[in-house]
């Protein structure tokens, strides 16, 4: 199988369903910031980090390529034989995440700045990046129907990998500094 089909050369990609759109889309801007996301993901699943959230992160990024097919799903073409999407569980599945890590966290008392160590700050990356995927979903769904339980669920992973960047840099004894406000 060849990688490259030219098909894309000038400018142009298909969605699922066949639906010819333009590379810079507010669809392709949407699922290729997921694509982005998931990178950041397997970075964060590369360093030496807790097995169990190795596994969260594995099936988390198994569930952002369900969330990129989604995206890049014609929705108004009929009878397409596989729906790509979230379920509740998966809503669910980050929820309990973040409350498992939550509680074996000291609590917030201030911001924090993002940092700590590598595989925290990376986290930290994925966590900003996850927002602006977001905010893409948002411009997609303006425009064409999109499943709230996508909505749903990013929403809740940057939340998810905001605690995921704290539970990393506490297991790996890192200092999470506080933001000292400066007032003029």
């Amino acid at each position: 199988m060849k990688i490259y089909t030219k098909t894309g050369d000038k400018g142009q990609t298909s969605l699922i369903g066949g639906t010819r759109v333009p590379k810079n889309s507010v669809r392709l801007e949407a699922y290729g910031g997921v694509d982005e996301l998931n990178s950041y993901l397997g970075w964060v699943r590369s360093f030496p980090i807790l097995p169990e959230l190795k596994e969260e992160l594995a099936v988390i990024q198994n569930i952002l390529f369900s969330v990129a097919g989604n995206l890049a799903t014609d929705t108004s073409v009929k009878n397409l034989k596989v729906k790509l999407g979230v379920t509740e569980e998966d809503v669910a599945f980050l929820e309990r995440a973040i409350d498992r890590m939550n509680e074996q966290l000291p609590p917030l008392t201030s911001f924090i700045l993002p940092g700590g160590n590598q595989p925290s700050s990376v986290a930290h990356v994925a966590r900003t990046v996850c927002r602006r995927v977001e905010r893409r979903v948002l411009d997609v769904a303006a425009q064409y129907e999109v499943d709230e339980l996508i909505i749903r669920y990013v929403n809740r992973l940057s939340d998810y990998l905001f605690v995921l960047a704290r539970k990393i840099a506490s297991d790996m004894g890192a200092e999470e500094l506080t933001w000292k406000m400066s007032v003029k």
